[in-house]
């Protein structure tokens, strides 16, 4: 072929192009292939937005909005169309938009309005959401560009200063790289953690809201052609206030905030101020639980890296405190025996399961507990695969309590037998106070993963790579078997630490450098190292032993 050829191959067949056609025009070849929507290319294993164009001989394939990163690029698209819609609307009243947490299928989002040097927040009416979403569906069909453009770091920090975009002009202060990235749509001007789609012709579907003092900026789910209904999670989105509340009371509210904070040199006393603020919090739930009466059993679920040991260590040295005798208490040693446990639908065995528990063993020993009996309690031994009896008898007294720790512990099914008034329920997750900026939230599950790939390297010996590859599997997990159950807790508890990531940089970075470019796990590994590298690092050094974190990257005074 002549040099103005590239070959491509796309689904096992090599197809012939001429050199600097579009993937867009590509893609719209293959799109009736699949139900969903094409918005991304991986070209030689790199992702590529659909503007970009074949140079060179490679491998082709489609991320599509069902796709994990399609999805996010989707919602990130939808954004940049709301921000847009909102200037339209109320830019010239110098009213602005905030994204502020993610909420079941949306973000929480608030208008802010800047008079005096101060901003205050801007109630969003039915009227308001209604005219929101009009302007938006306009812009989708004048399916208008969304350009990108490479700017100089130093260049972008004067543009978003003249935008009044302070955590924008902040972020970008601490950047290593000589240029930055930002998005055009229509002369409006953003940064975005990751891709977008080409035009707003591509977002169909979206709705507003009204939620509390803002609004729900709803995208679809499953399935991607429809908008996922909104079900208000009234106890997590006053958790994340909450924790929003904190970081303003520690000026930390973005990772601009944080940056500063340690290249001032003011992070021993932002440590401690965090650690008082954790400790007083778990004291005011163990008096929240004395006070309470009657309790016998702490049930305390969250999903993976919450920190569910250290807080159940903590907690039980809380009640102890308060006069209770508490027995932390693993449900893991209930699991069936490895013969009984159930399978997935690929064969393999389904620890996440409520029926990989022995439900009917677990409800008769706490009932012969409940009733004062002495009961010798079993032990799961995780190499042979089975329950064993080693003589831990155990007889509740008054002032003993149990504090059982277990994905599972919030659902009902496993505790069905016990008295209502018996339990109490606490669910827990690293809920990160921290945003990026004013528009982009930063990620709950990311900060999660990465306390994975940092614990389970230096506790279990896996690599970087195991962690990310295993991550899909342990989310559908969460999807089906914890989160369904947060909003019947009686407390929820968010575990993350203002200044966290900045101190699992450290840790996380050289294990994610270790990934192989030819790995599937290797974009994945990329768009973590991109994400690190927005934080300064901070070492370790005057972090207590007792500390959340120390569950993660070693030296906590508990047995974790």
């Amino acid at each position: 072929m002549g040099k103005d050829m590239v070959s491509l191959t796309i689904e096992g067949e090599v197809r012939q192009y001429p050199a600097g056609t579009s993937f867009l025009a590509i893609s719209q070849e293959y799109q009736e292939k699949y139900p969903d929507d094409i918005v991304l290319v991986v070209y030689n294993n790199r992702l590529r937005e659909l503007n970009k164009t074949a140079q060179r001989d490679g491998t082709l394939s489609f991320v599509t909005t069902a796709d994990k990163t399609g999805k996010k690029t989707y919602r990130r698209s939808v954004t940049l169309l709301m921000q847009k819609a909102v200037y339209n609307l109320w830019g010239s009243e110098h009213i602005s938009v905030r994204v502020l947490y993610s909420i079941g299928q949306g973000y929480y989002c608030e208008l802010r309005e800047k008079a005096d040097g101060q901003e205050r927040v801007i109630a969003v009416d039915e009227e308001r959401a209604i005219a929101l979403k009009k302007e938006m569906y306009r812009l989708v069909t004048e399916d208008i560009e969304i350009e990108k453009r490479s700017m100089n770091t130093d260049d972008a920090i004067a543009l978003f200063h003249d935008l009044g975009m302070e955590d924008k002009e902040k972020l970008f202060k601490y950047r290593r790289s000589s240029r930055v990235n930002i998005y055009v749509l229509d002369h409006y001007k953003d940064y975005f953690y990751g891709f977008m789609v080409p035009s707003t012709g591509y977002l169909r579907y979206y709705d507003i809201v009204t939620y509390e003092d803002g609004f729900v900026l709803l995208f679809p789910n499953e399935n991607t052609r429809e908008v996922a209904e909104f079900a208000p999670s009234g106890k997590l989105f006053h958790t994340l206030k909450a924790s929003r509340e904190w970081g303003r009371m520690l000026e930390i509210g973005t990772i601009g905030a944080l940056n500063d904070a340690i290249a001032e040199g003011r992070m021993q006393e932002i440590i401690l101020t965090q650690e008082a603020l954790f400790e007083e919090r778990i004291g005011h739930l163990a008096d929240t639980i004395v006070k309470s009466g009657g309790k016998k059993f702490i049930m305390i679920a969250g999903p993976s890296s919450s920190g569910k040991t250290t807080f159940s260590h903590r907690l039980s040295i809380q009640l102890a405190a308060k006069g209770l005798k508490p027995h932390p208490f693993p449900l893991d040693d209930y699991y069936a025996n490895r013969d009984q446990c159930p399978r997935d639908e690929n064969g393999e065995l389904d620890l996440e399961c409520l029926e990989a528990l022995d439900v009917e063993l677990f409800n008769h020993d706490m009932n012969e507990l409940l009733a004062g009996k002495r009961v010798n309690l079993p032990v799961f031994n995780f190499k042979t695969g089975k329950r064993e009896y080693k003589d831990r008898y155990m007889q509740l007294g008054k002032e003993d309590v149990l504090v059982i720790e277990g994905i599972h512990g919030l659902n009902d099914r496993l505790s069905c037998s016990l008295p209502v008034e018996s339990k109490f329920k606490i669910y827990i997750s690293a809920l990160t106070q921290l945003n990026i900026d004013e528009h982009n939230c930063l990620p709950t599950t990311d900060g999660r993963m990465i306390r994975r790939i940092v614990r389970d390297a230096r506790t279990r010996g896996t690599s970087a790579k195991e962690t990310i590859a295993m991550w899909d599997s342990v989310r559908r997990g969460e999807e089906r078997y914890i989160f369904p159950f947060q909003e019947g807790a009686d407390v929820m508890f968010n575990s993350a630490l203002i200044y966290e990531l900045a101190v699992l940089k450290m840790y996380a970075e050289p294990l994610l450098f270790a990934i192989d470019k030819d790995c599937p796990e290797y974009l994945e590994a990329k768009r973590l190292l991109k994400f690190l590298d927005y934080f300064l690092p901070m070492p370790s050094d005057g972090i207590s032993q007792n500390s959340i974190i120390r569950e993660f990257i070693g030296g906590s005074c508990f047995n974790v």
